[in-house]
This record gives C-alpha cells, structure tokens and sequence, in this order.
C-alpha cells in the first residue's frame, strides 16, 4: 500500500469543532497520511479512528509540538511525546514521526536527543519512519544525506510561488530514496482566491519579487481556480511526495479534494508556462 497524494495535516484543524468529523470525511474521499498534533486535541484522531483498520491509513506524529514540552527536542521529551501521541490516537505504532521546526538543527541530532531516540524506537518497530519538518534546505539535506531521514517535509519551497526545494531538497531526496512532503501548497494563504497580500510576500520570501498576485490576475483572466492550479501543481512535483493540506474545517478539506481532482486543461498549463517561464512536473 502507498500513501494518497493527498495528506490531511492538523496545524489549522486542530481548533475546529468539527474535527472528527473533518477527518472522518478526509478519510471518506480517500485520504490516507494524516499528520497529529501532539498537544492539540490529538485524542480527537482517535476518536476519529476508532473502528477503522489500522492498515487502511498512515498516522504521522512530531516532537516539538506539545505546549507542555515545546521545542524540547531531548531523549526524555521524545520518549514523552511518543507515548502520549500513542495513548491519544489509540495505536501501538506510528507510522511516521517528525522533528518538528527545531530552532537549531544540532539540538536534535545531539547524541541521546530526538534523533537518537526515534531511531530507537523505529529498530523497535514502534516507529516505522523518522523524519524532519523544517524551512532550511541545508537541514534538510544534512538528515537526509546521512541516512536519518525516511522522510522530510519541505513548506513553502515548492509552490507556484517559489520552487528553491527543487534545486537542493529534491536531489538529496531522490540519491537516498527519502520521500518529501509537500506542505503549504497554497502558500499559506497567498494561493487560496483572496486577493494576496504583496507585503506579506516579500516577509516570507525574502530577496524574491512577488509573484503571488500576477498569477492571481492571471487566474481572474483566464477563468481558473488558483487553488486548483496550486494544489495540482504540487501534486506534479517530479519527486516521490505528497501533498498536505492544512484545512481548517469539513469544508476546507472538501474544497481541496475538489481542487486535487478538478480537470486543468493541458492549454491552461501551456499558456500558464508561456507567462511565467515555468510548468508542473519540472525540477
């Protein structure tokens, strides 16, 4: 069995109140990676679990996440955190487990700390892949290079706004057989319909022109959904990956599946390429 394309991430749904029922219908429409939150509400996943077969989904928790133990990346607070995510989602394995946005790489990866333990816990058959959640393209590359990662999420850095991951993730991703997961398809926020916000740009791609805004234009004229254009062009990316999308709500996740599955003529994407200088499945 293979991951969908799609992954259900929980940095946004874990506020809902219709979060059972969000996962539930993810679940329903074919979703099957879903990444918890460990402090926010995880017991909500094993609600929302409760009763399906454990080897029809793939559950992915992360350290450094827990209000309790935030950014606490020692031996202690990894074992911790592995242990409550196991109660709250009311499993015996975790498919994936991820360092989750350290401030420093080193903090993780010092002997005994949440590298060391994971790699423990997945020789235990408790954790079936290790992994790293972070911005820095080196980090990544580092864990990947030396055979820590099974699997690295990248956000931000390959998007219609910005596809850097390409040059320096991708390569180390492909010499190991380390797959990637592609969050914050829709920049967050900058590539959902809303009118994006140039200023907001520039803060979260420094040194880049803003581009979010032209292809908003460009989406208006030609009468596609950005959304759509966003979410599938990360599904396109030319690596072993999967996208995850950050819903908020039912209806948030219903709208991504719509926008995963709705057809994209092959002209748009032609005529789209012709305009910006760049098309899917390349890089």
């Amino acid at each position: 069995m293979t991951p969908a394309a799609l992954a259900l991430g929980a940095a946004f749904l874990h506020g809902s109140d219709d979060i059972v029922e969000a996962i539930q219908l993810a679940l329903d429409l074919g979703f099957n990676y879903l990444d918890t939150y460990p402090g926010h509400h995880e017991e909500k996943w094993g609600e929302a679990l409760s009763g399906r077969p454990r080897s029809t989904y793939y559950l992915q928790a992360k350290i450094g996440t827990h209000p309790d133990r935030r950014k606490d990346f020692s031996g202690d607070a990894t074992r911790w955190s592995v242990e409550q995510t196991l109660k709250s989602a009311r499993t015996d394995y975790l498919d994936s487990v991820l360092v989750h946005d350290p401030i420093d790489i080193e903090d993780p990866l010092r002997p005994g700390c949440a590298f060391d333990v994971l790699l423990d816990f997945k020789a235990q058959g408790v954790v079936r892949n290790v992994g790293l959640g972070a911005r820095p393209h080196e980090w990544h590359c580092r864990v990947i290079d030396a055979g820590i990662a099974d699997v690295s999420l990248t956000f931000l850095d390959y998007t219609l706004i910005s596809q850097t991951a390409a040059d320096t993730i991708f390569p180390s991703a492909r010499r190991q057989g380390t797959g990637i997961i592609l969050a914050s398809a829709q920049g967050m926020g900058l590539l959902t319909g809303a009118p994006p916000d140039p200023e907001r740009e520039r803060g979260m791609f420094p040194g880049q022109v803003p581009r979010a805004e032209r292809i908003w234009h460009w989406c208006r004229e030609h009468g596609i959904s950005i959304r759509h254009l966003a979410i599938q062009f990360c599904l396109s990316a030319p690596v072993d990956s999967i996208v995850m999308i950050g819903p908020s709500n039912m209806q948030h996740v219903q709208e991504a599946f719509d926008a995963a599955t709705s057809p994209i003529p092959a002209d748009i994407w032609q005529t789209f390429e012709t305009e910006f200088g760049f098309r899917p499945g390349v890089g």
